[in-house]
């Protein structure tokens, strides 16, 4: 078999890390869910963000000079676990599925680094993770809370997660963030009833009127010691430099903007990132998927710092 074939045959992989499910020298694992409810009435296409985000990591490279001059990837042993098995749209079998499989990482001590998929995905993985982490936070960065009301005949969507979250005490609500909420939503109401459930939230008019070194010293100094759920919503970019969402919101972060919140969350106890919303049908040139595929890497650079694997190579 020549080179070329071989390499055609090997499954694509997040940064080219091993396609593997052995855990037990991992710190670090991918799971693609590659998951949406299949209910929103004119854009669905979540479910295919797993693959996107795997073909366009070829272009994250491992090595930042200025900031990591290490490889992630290496440091933390990285496996990419694969796509969780389910079919999209029957919700509560896929749930139940992506629970499973978040077991299985978080209690093999691996961090799981996940892409979704819309944002009902995030309910599973934080039920997973409230079994090894009771007192867990969660740092949603987004441009909607997504603490809808529900009615019993459609319980789950995109939009509850959070709801749910605080319902079934997966986290505390009272140190958990909703921030860069901005722009329209279907119902009245929803800020109150998100800060009713006692989540704190910071919309995008505060975090720009406050400025982004004041908002990263209250969430370093509200969630230090306490393990932090980081599910960040590609959506909370603006739609000029992340097109392909599940729902576009104008007024959002720059890829610069996102990019140095995230790495101002270095030294918090990170023990998930869920990165979602990617909808590749609805991309142009892949934008969306790339940007996601960079903002797990910086999710993986927070795992190495927290690990103490940050050491540039050679010292």
């Amino acid at each position: 078999m020549t080179a070329l074939a071989d390499l055609t045959t090997r499954p694509v992989t997040f940064m080219g890390a091993p396609h593997s499910h052995d855990l037990s020298k991992a710190k670090a694992a991918i799971l693609g869910v590659p998951f949406d409810c299949g209910i929103h009435p004119f854009r669905i296409g979540s479910r295919q963000g797993p693959q996107a985000i795997r073909e366009q990591s070829v272009l994250v490279r491992p090595y930042n000079p200025e900031l990591a001059d290490f490889n992630p990837v290496e440091r933390l042993g990285l496996v990419d676990c694969g796509n969780v098995k389910l079919v999209p749209s029957k919700i509560e079998p896929a749930f139940a599925a992506i629970e499973q499989a978040m077991d299985r990482i978080v209690s093999s001590g691996a961090v799981p680094v996940t892409m979704g998929g819309d944002g009902s995905v995030s309910l599973p993985q934080m039920r997973a993770l409230a079994k090894r982490y009771p007192d867990m936070v969660a740092l949603h960065v987004d441009s909607h809370t997504d603490n809808y009301t529900y009615v019993p005949e459609a319980k789950y969507s995109a939009a509850t997660q959070f709801t749910h979250a605080a319902e079934e005490r997966l986290i505390d609500t009272r140190a958990s963030y909703h921030v860069g909420i901005r722009g329209t939503t279907y119902m009245p109401r929803i800020m109150a009833q998100t800060q009713a459930l006692g989540y704190r939230v910071i919309t995008m008019k505060q975090f720009w009127r406050r400025g982004m070194d004041d908002v990263l010293a209250e969430l370093h100094r509200e969630l230090e010691g306490r393990p932090v759920y980081l599910c960040w919503d590609m959506d909370v970019f603006d739609p000029s430099v992340a097109p392909g969402v599940c729902s576009p919101t104008w007024g959002g972060f720059s890829a610069r903007e996102g990019i140095e919140l995230i790495q101002g969350l270095a030294g918090l106890d990170i023990v998930a990132v869920d990165v979602n919303t990617v909808s590749p049908p609805h991309d142009v040139n892949n934008l969306s998927a790339y940007l996601a595929g960079y903002m797990m890497y910086e999710g993986l650079v927070l795992i190495c710092r927290k690990l103490g694997l940050d050491q540039p190579v050679g010292n």
